[in-house]
């Protein structure tokens, strides 16, 4: 099925133009300022007029059926990547701690069988580590060759997190393999010594959440790291970055001429540390680590994106239900909430909204933060442009069409949204995945078009350098 999509303002990271796109079964064939219909064969043609067109987004950062202290994240393969697609998302990346006991390989056969069966839209795996030793070091090559998973996702807090001596070595190996790390940076010592201090003075309320993980946690373990990918010369990616301290570091890192890689995601963007002023219960929706910064820090990460200093945007995508999951293991305790948070859907509509409308970034920004550079960061060669050759991962987008945010109206298997209420304009009128209509627009909200197990496994090629 060929399809011609007519007259939409075409959005690249580098420049629009108004123009058609031609699509032949999954493959774009054509992009021009105006394609000839009679010469196509088109069996669907789509009038774009008014309607921007630009690669759909790839999420680099999600937590699908995560095991979580005997329970799972809420959405799964399913769930989630029908969010995903009715929020403008055409590929994500989800991660997989691998135990110990198990080899890469096991663990990600049983995450394919996960996928394959139920995923909407295209994925691919970041492989994540606890530990350092023989079996991983012989292993890292295939993972990053044969499985299709070019980078390792490490910790410097939580149980399963590294050493600095084998943070070391996965960066001594990931140079020599052309694979990046990425890391979420948070300074252990730190958090567990406040733990303990607000454990013995008994607060425990949900408002010591960000106080048990201040911005000197990001900003030391931000800092260490930089220090190792020096001495390894080894290629480094931050993982949701919260902090304007933190952020310096790595600004001065790339001064320097290290290969130092930045994400960050819409809730340190849009919202701010007095989400926890927020009364009762409703206050644990904004668990999440790292914890909600000041606005000073939300202005600061604006500015990165802007000046280029940011590279990616992912959504850090890890439900639980607010009534029934987050507080499984009590309420009166900010340590027994289980922390994370639904995104994936919404993060198009906030950046566009809150970063485009508000004159933050320009839309050429945003689609080089949201789909461009994730593409060649993470090897995904065919995706991330409107462009001859690539996969026909597109959205159609209405950058007028208003939507109050509701759980109930969208797609994520949860039970609150951490910006219920809030009217964004600018909305996806029509996603594709490889050239299938996945999502469109219906009255009031996004409908879902596709099919489960009609995703296809990224196998992900080393990056390419921005």
């Amino acid at each position: 099925m060929n399809t011609l999509i007519k007259n939409g303002l075409i959005i690249s990271s580098n420049g629009r133009f108004e123009g058609d796109v031609l699509i032949e079964e999954d493959r774009i064939v054509s992009v021009k300022e105006k394609i000839n219909i009679e010469e196509t064969g088109t069996t669907e043609i789509i009038e774009a007029k008014g309607k921007y067109v630009f690669p759909g987004v790839i999420d680099p950062h999600t937590h699908l059926e995560m095991p979580c202290r005997g329970t799972y994240s809420s959405d799964d393969f399913r769930t989630g990547t029908i969010a995903a697609a009715c929020g403008g998302t055409t590929s994500l990346i989800d991660f997989e701690l691998v135990a110990p006991d198990k080899t890469t390989k096991e663990a990600f056969s049983a995450k394919h069988k996960l996928a394959s069966e139920k995923s909407v839209i295209d994925y691919g795996f970041h492989a994540s580590y606890s530990v350092f030793n023989k079996q991983i070091n012989s292993e890292l090559y295939d993972v990053v060759n044969s499985y299709g998973s070019p980078n390792f996702k490490l910790y410097t807090t939580y149980d399963f997190k590294v050493n600095d001596k084998a943070l070391i070595n996965f960066m001594l190996r990931a140079a020599e393999l052309g694979a990046i790390v990425q890391l979420h940076s948070e300074n252990n010592a730190i958090i567990n010594i406040m733990n303990e201090k607000f454990e013995k003075e008994k607060n425990l309320g949900v408002e010591y959440h960000p106080r048990s993980r201040p911005n000197i946690a990001e900003e030391e373990a931000v800092s260490r790291a930089i220090a190792f990918a020096k001495f390894t010369n080894a290629e480094l990616y931050i993982v949701h970055i919260s902090t304007k301290e933190a952020l310096r570091k790595t600004i001065q890192a790339r001064k320097e001429g290290l290969n130092v890689y930045v994400e960050t995601c819409p809730q340190y963007l849009i919202l701010d540390e007095t989400c926890y002023e927020t009364k009762g219960w409703d206050a644990a929706k904004y668990v999440i680590s790292p914890p909600l910064r000041d606005r000073e820090s939300c202005n600061a990460l604006w500015e990165a994106i802007a000046s280029g200093n940011i590279d990616t945007i992912g959504s850090d995508h890890c439900p639980f239900f607010l009534n029934g999951t987050k507080d499984i293991f009590g309420k009166n305790d900010y340590k027994k909430i289980l922390g994370g948070a639904p995104g994936v859907e919404t993060l198009l509509m906030l950046l566009h909204s809150e970063g485009v409308l508000k004159g933050k970034i320009s839309l050429e920004k945003m689609v080089e933060v949201l789909s461009t550079n994730t593409a060649r960061l993470f090897g995904m060669n065919n995706k991330g442009e409107i462009t001859v050759g690539k996969d026909a991962d597109i959205v159609i987008f209405d950058p007028k069409q208003k939507y109050t945010i509701s759980y109930k109206t969208l797609h994520m298997n949860v039970d609150y949204n951490p910006y219920e209420g809030k009217e964004v304009t600018g909305m996806p009128y029509m996603v594709f995945s490889r050239g299938k209509k996945v999502a469109q627009w219906n009255k009031d909200k996004v409908e879902f078009l596709g099919q489960a197990g009609n995703g296809k496994f990224i196998h992900r090629k080393p990056f390419k350098p921005l």
